[in-house]
């Protein structure tokens, strides 16, 4: 579920806290592609994490592991910035231009530093590691409070488009839905991760699935440009409650494996 970030953030912290084998956050990086490369963007963060800059032979994940903890990281947050919300990237720079083109990042908070993956080939994954600005502190949004954004975004959704007359059923759409779902990579979380967190990513996956079907379907009910642009508009604020039900998840879930192992 969620994203490559997801999976590092919640993996990488765990094992830095004693709370996973090093091993298994490793093997947890597979469910996104058979192969992963950590490169960094400059000479002085290839110097500080010991890895080569882009363009030349790359390291794997386990060094970028071992860096962080001989750096003294501890918290790594996800980040899900889309173009005018770079929340969580601080200012403009290389970092915050990779992670809004990439739709997702890891923050290694009091690092300086984040990493952005891209896949580059079937198969293959490669992370970059960029120094961040000062301010890049993804803000502290509470389950509780992404849970209850997405519920009602999720009802005011509905009521929108149930007005724009654009939410028609079509034939097969349950059985697209499923497929989708089916299709989602199935992420591995350490033990100890909050259950309440994985249910509200879980209930972020099946809405993603749906604003998925929605923006695919062309004209999807809508009679006219003008109703089409309407319906993106309704669904511009689901789209934002899922991605903060995801991070606020993703950093819930480091937060109370933090905890446990301290």
């Amino acid at each position: 579920m969620c994203c490559p970030s997801a999976t590092l953030a919640v993996w990488s912290s765990a094992w830095l806290h004693g709370a996973a084998a090093s091993d298994d956050a490793l093997d947890a990086l597979l469910t996104w592609g058979e192969a992963h490369e950590v490169v960094a963007a400059d000479t002085a963060t290839a110097d500080s994490f010991d890895v080569p800059v882009t363009g030349a032979v790359p390291a794997t994940p386990a060094r970028l592991l071992a860096a962080l903890r001989r750096l003294g990281g501890t918290d790594a947050r996800l980040v899900l910035p889309v173009p005018g919300d770079p929340r969580g990237l601080g200012g403009g720079g290389a970092f915050t231009d990779a992670a809004l083109r990439a739709g997702e990042a890891v923050v290694f908070v009091g690092l300086g530093y984040g990493v952005v993956p891209q896949a580059i080939a079937e198969g293959l994954m490669r992370w970059t590691v960029l120094a961040t600005s000062a301010d890049a502190t993804p803000e502290y949004v509470s389950l509780a409070e992404a849970e209850h954004g997405l519920t009602d975004a999720i009802r005011d959704s509905a009521g929108a488009l149930q007005a724009l007359d654009v939410a028609s059923e079509r034939p097969g759409v349950r059985e697209e839905l499923s497929a989708r779902l089916r299709a989602t990579p199935r992420a591995q979380w350490p033990d100890g991760t909050p259950g309440r967190a994985l249910r509200v990513l879980q209930r972020a996956e099946e809405v993603a699935a749906i604003l998925a079907l929605a923006h695919a379907d062309q004209p999807g009910g809508a009679l006219s440009a003008s109703a089409a642009s309407r319906r993106a508009d309704a669904l511009r604020p689901l789209t934002d409650a899922v991605r903060m039900a995801r991070c606020a998840a993703v950093n819930e879930a480091v937060r109370v494996l933090a905890g446990a192992a301290g």
